[in-house]
């Protein structure tokens, strides 16, 4: 029974990959520096699933910075700007087009499906001339090879890459990306030929396009694509790859009926209704590759449920045609739970990072094949059954208190503008009022002192008399700015969702489960493996102490239930909404403690509210339902008098804004100014938004300094759209990562344009 890993993280078990970029990238080590330690990757990734016994191992999964850019190289899709005309891409080619040079703009980028991984975005055009420009999968199938380990090489499918493109700056947006198949399917045919001549006997096309809701054009496109292919292709097993969610009816039909293909991969974790169209038609002499493990979660399989899913199969498509899978790239995964030092024994034994996934997968295999490692399942189900039973799972004073929301939609009892002019009366606010999203820039010092004080060694009075200092700091800063409505910089948090993670029962933080978020950055998610409640106040001790540092109002600073879920590592033992119910009810108590506390402007973030929308348009209507109504709950038992805030980052909310405005949150700050202001499209085109709302009037991302006058006129195509007495002036998203050089000057212009504004909409009465 064979065995097959759709991809594996790059950044390696320690983020080797991580620093030899960034060393890279600061000049401090050469290209042969680079490559070697992407070498010794590879090949300790291919040895280790060797080793284990997987027989379908993936190549060419490894990229420098992302697989969707390295589809570009090898297509020769560069777009003009970056000067490349032919020959093979290096790295300044391809580093410039991630990242940028001095003069020149980086690609765009963007989600990756609904997951946390981000890709750089294709720009193509009817001009494009492709050519095969990067010889990287047959060098990878080569390099496995010369190890000893015969590889599949994997490629992103062609349909796929052309739908997930865009069209380039000048180019008609009505352009059909999908005209431009011939010309890719010629590269691709040439890159076939070579992998044949090197050798490879299967090849794997990632197609997860298809489980998006696709019109019979869109899937046409994937039966002419292999049509076209199915001649290059002949004398080789071909895989095409879906995941991240069920396929329709019509596009499973389009899938398993594609020329020259001869096995099918699904994700069978969250695309469980496909299992039911393949019981009831699956093409005979075809292989099916299982996705029974779970590649975008870090709990340990349930290997007698999954080894009865696969039997079932079994019965269907032939033993010898069953291939046991992960359910997508474990690339969204940790890397190895052998490097965990903080997590304790019974919840590590509830865990698989990437590496215990791949011996899940081999277990499965051989099982089916006869051959079960008793000892091995048997651990399995006592762990999933100590999980079942632990103490630390299950609160049943939680419990309660969830299942009591039901039947009511938590909302605050009097309108939006009636609270607005209460809010108004108690915090004298001047027309378009000033503030800023929370953080302050994080400097070298104050990492640090955080740090020791986490190593213990500082004490707890010298660590909260030095964080005192910085926030005392920040507000002295605004003051002097002449901000309305201050924050206190959030010196003493490293990440918006482990603060309060930390602080949280129900959580748990690995020492090492980073996983990638675009190019060299990684993200630690935290891990929620019980019911989620607030032990004590995590917030207050700080904001009292900022507001009684000034007289004019201190934002309350929190991140929402929604995001915390959507940037976690979530149970999978109750649907998702339970735990984000229990998340919103902790908040709330931490809201209301704040209230009490005297601070009258609580900012709840949502960064994330958007990113967990689903694939398919038909649940879109049952998340949004549970997301908007967790944020209600958070602030529903406030005062009239008490302001709620809410912070959205870059995401295209035109399609949701009804939603946003059902949050009922008294004021919303959103990103803005990067997206061309296509949030302001949605006013122009008759939406009623009534309550407070301050979309970004500069870009934080980057170091440049907009002058006054800048930011002036983009108040005043906010004011074209938006009544005066709703707007405020604040920059798109938090100011942690920048330098104060660059911070108090573009903050200075930004107050200045707000002045400006006043005295013309003064004069104007």
């Amino acid at each position: 029974m064979a065995s097959h890993i759709v991809g594996y993280p790059r950044m390696g078990p320690k983020r080797e990959l991580k620093f030899a970029l960034e060393s890279f990238w600061d000049g401090k080590s050469s290209a042969e520096d680079l490559k070697k330690v992407a070498a010794d990757l590879r090949s300790s990734i291919w040895k280790q699933m060797s080793d284990v016994g997987i027989k379908y191992i993936p190549s060419n999964t490894f990229a420098y910075y992302d697989q969707v850019l390295d589809t570009t190289a090898m297509l020769g899709a560069v777009p003009p700007r970056y000067g490349w005309s032919d020959g093979e891409i290096g790295f300044d080619v391809y580093f410039s087009m991630a990242r940028g040079n001095a003069t020149i703009p980086a690609m765009e980028m963007t989600k990756w499906f609904d997951t946390n991984y981000h890709y750089i975005v294709p720009e193509l055009g009817p001009d494009m001339k492709f050519s095969y420009a990067s010889h990287k999968a047959v060098e990878e199938y080569k390099e496995a090879k010369a190890l000893g380990v015969d590889t599949v090489p994997t490629l992103v499918g062609p349909v796929s890459y052309l739908l997930m493109s865009k069209p380039a700056k000048g180019v008609d947006k009505s352009f059909n990306l999908l005209s431009l198949l011939p010309k890719i399917l010629a590269i691709y045919k040439e890159v076939v030929g070579e992998l044949k001549a090197a050798g490879a006997t299967t090849i794997q096309f990632d197609e997860p396009q298809l489980v998006m809701d696709l019109d019979s054009h869109k899937l046409q496109a994937f039966t002419e694509a292999y049509a076209e292919l199915e001649s290059a292709l002949s004398g080789l097993n071909v895989v095409v790859e879906t995941y991240f969610a069920d396929l329709t009816a019509d596009a499973y039909k389009t899938l398993v009926s594609l020329k020259g293909v001869s096995g099918f991969g699904f994700d069978l974790i969250r695309g469980t209704k496909t299992l039911d169209l393949i019981k009831s038609d699956f093409p005979s002499g075809k292989y099916l590759f299982a996705g029974v493990v779970d590649g975008r979660n870090i709990w340990a399989n349930d290997l007698a449920a999954s080894l009865a899913t696969l039997q079932s199969l079994e019965g269907i498509v032939g033993k010898d045609k069953l291939v046991v899978s992960t359910s997508c790239s474990l690339l969204h995964t940790a890397v190895d739970i052998i490097n965990e030092t903080k997590l304790d024994d019974e919840i590590k034994s509830w865990l698989a990072f990437a590496a215990q996934k791949v011996v899940e997968v081999n277990a499965l295999a051989k099982a089916l094949a006869g051959q079960k490692d008793e000892a091995f399942f048997s651990a399995n189900a006592a762990a999933l059954a100590s999980r079942k039973s632990s103490p630390r799972v299950t609160n049943e004073g939680v419990q309660k208190a969830a299942a009591a929301l039901k039947g009511s939609d938590h909302r605050r009892a009097t309108t939006v503008s009636a609270r607005l002019d209460a809010q108004q009366k108690k915090l004298n606010l001047p027309v378009l009022p000033t503030t800023t999203i929370g953080s302050f820039p994080q400097t070298v010092e104050l990492r640090r002192v955080r740090r020791e004080y986490k190593s213990k060694k500082v004490s707890e009075e010298e660590y909260v008399a030095a964080i005192k200092e910085e926030i005392s700091k920040v507000v002295k800063l605004q003051e002097e700015l002449d901000i309305d409505v201050l924050v206190h910089g959030e010196p003493e948090r490293n990440d918006m969702v482990e603060y309060f993670g930390e602080q949280l029962s129900g959580f748990a933080f690995s020492a090492n489960g980073w996983v990638q978020s675009y190019g060299s950055r990684c993200v630690k998610p935290p891990i929620i493996y019980g019911d989620v409640s607030r032990p004590k106040a995590m917030t207050v001790f700080w904001s009292s102490m900022a507001q009684s540092m000034t007289p004019r109002p201190m934002k309350g600073m929190l991140t929402g239930p929604v995001t915390i879920l959507n940037w976690s590592f979530v149970r999978n033992d109750q649907p998702r909404h339970e735990t984000c119910y229990q998340i919103a009810l902790a908040i709330k108590d931490e809201v209301e403690d704040l209230e009490k506390a005297g601070i009258n402007v609580i900012q709840i973030d949502e960064a994330a509210l958007r990113e967990g929308l689903p694939l398919r348009k038909s649940e879109h209507d049952f998340y949004l339902k549970w997301a908007v109504h967790s944020f209600r709950i958070t602030n529903v038992g406030v005062q009239d008098t008490t302001q709620i805030h809410t912070h959205m980052c870059y995401s295209n909310f035109n399609d949701i804004i009804h939603s946003i405005i059902d949050m009922d949150a008294d004021v919303i700050t959103i990103e803005n100014s990067r997206s061309d202001e296509k949030l302001l499209s949605v006013f122009r085109e008759g939406v009623k938004y009534g309550a407070g709302i301050g979309p970004g009037v500069y870009d934080i991302h980057s170091p440049r300094i907009p002058p006054t006058e800048e930011i002036a006129d983009r108040i005043r195509k906010m004011l074209a759209v938006l009544e005066s007495n709703v707007l405020w002036v604040n920059p798109d998203c938090g100011l942690k990562t920048r330098k104060y050089g660059e911070v108090n000057p573009a903050l200075t212009n930004m107050v200045a344009a707000a002045k400006q504004l006043r005295q013309e909409l003064a004069s104007a009465k």
